[in-house]
């Protein structure tokens, strides 16, 4: 399988101290011990938390740490994904072990971890270069995406010791009242759509039907998958808790866009517009069937799921609008966040 490329040097605004940092893999890791030089270079893909890879002659890791300046309160929680890649890697082959945390913030600036690196191909707005592109291979990414999370919903969370990661009961009511605060916390201007969304979902919170071990950003590009459609790795589990697993769904459905979708739900995941993908009526039948859940209030969990990207959007904005990254791929991100929550309104109230 020919991978091409997918890291690139380190932006200057989030570059470290590469010398502190291999003294301390060197002291307190066996994959870094020796004298032979560690080389790093940074995953550019991500829109959030910053992700390098660390060489050491042919040997490559990943080093996970949270993003510049302030962070939103429970989010971007490298402790919390390192103990669920810690024990989810044993019982889930599409997540990667987790190999150290440092908690020492004189480091890094902010708790890291060190996990073993996965290689395959990440869809996100252009088809991946050297991924077979066919109708078929859309196909069976779509199931293999599908039936990974179907997999990971029926993880025995207690049994792999992560009983003590979230409290199931009243999960979606704090949920809303949570994005709801983040919201204020973020928001960067007056939206008043964004006002009647959290009205409307505190409205109506479905009753849940199973607890169980949620990724909680169950995207497209949050999966890696080979030159044969299959998902070989899940990234990006720092938000990992206990609920109920409709959000972890009613996320995916909000990301899986259609050719004949408006904007709102198009602006992310570009590669599903063309086409050949499965529907999502035909994701909807093949969760329900693989869970045995009843998906007849799907529509609050997919309202729910626009409201919670429209903040995280915002967060992210945020960081531009302050200066704390110069990424001009945020620059418009104000924009996406309004469309999303028109969007979002129009299917709670139509």
């Amino acid at each position: 399988m020919s991978i091409p490329r997918d890291t690139a040097p380190i932006r200057s605004e989030e570059r470290f101290d590469e010398q502190k940092l291999t003294a301390y893999l060197r002291r307190h890791t066996a994959e870094f011990a020796g004298n032979q030089p560690i080389e790093f270079e940074q995953f550019p893909g991500g829109h959030a938390n910053l992700t390098y890879l660390a060489r050491i002659g042919k040997r490559e890791y990943v080093v996970r740490r949270p993003p510049l300046g302030p962070v939103p309160p429970k989010s971007h929680d490298m402790v919390r994904e390192f103990s669920v890649l810690h024990a989810l890697s044993r019982v889930l082959p599409q997540a990667p072990a987790a190999l150290h945390l440092c908690t020492d913030e004189s480091v890094l600036g902010r708790p890291f971890f060190v996990m073993e690196r996965r290689r395959g191909f990440v869809i996100r707005n252009r088809w991946p270069q050297g991924l077979p592109d066919s109708p078929a291979i859309r196909q069976d990414i779509s199931r293999s995406f599908v039936d990974t999370l179907v997999a990971l919903h029926r993880v025995d969370y207690e049994a792999i010791g992560l009983s003590d990661l979230g409290r199931p009961d009243g999960f979606a009511e704090r949920q809303v009242r949570g994005w709801a605060a983040r919201w204020e916390a973020a928001k960067t201007r007056e939206l008043e759509p964004m006002e009647r969304l959290a009205g409307w979902l505190t409205g109506g919170v479905p009753a849940p039907q199973a607890a169980s071990l949620l990724h909680n950003d169950y995207k497209l590009d949050n999966a890696m998958v080979d030159e044969n459609g299959v998902v070989v790795a899940v990234l990006d589990w720092d938000m990992a808790t206990l609920g109920d697993p409709l959000i972890d769904f009613g996320t995916t459905l909000a990301y899986w866009s259609q050719p004949t979708d408006p904007r709102y739900r198009i602006f992310m995941n570009n590669p599903l517009v063309h086409g050949d993908f499965l529907t999502r009526a035909d994701l909807v039948r093949r969760y329900a069937q693989g869970t045995g859940f009843d998906l007849s209030e799907m529509r609050w969990y997919e309202v729910f799921a626009f409201f919670k990207i429209a903040v995280i959007v915002e967060q992210i904005y945020a960081r531009y609008v302050a200066g704390q990254t110069t990424d001009e791929r945020f620059a418009g991100f104000g924009e996406r966040v309004e469309q999303l929550a028109s969007g979002a309104l129009e299917v709670a109230e139509g």
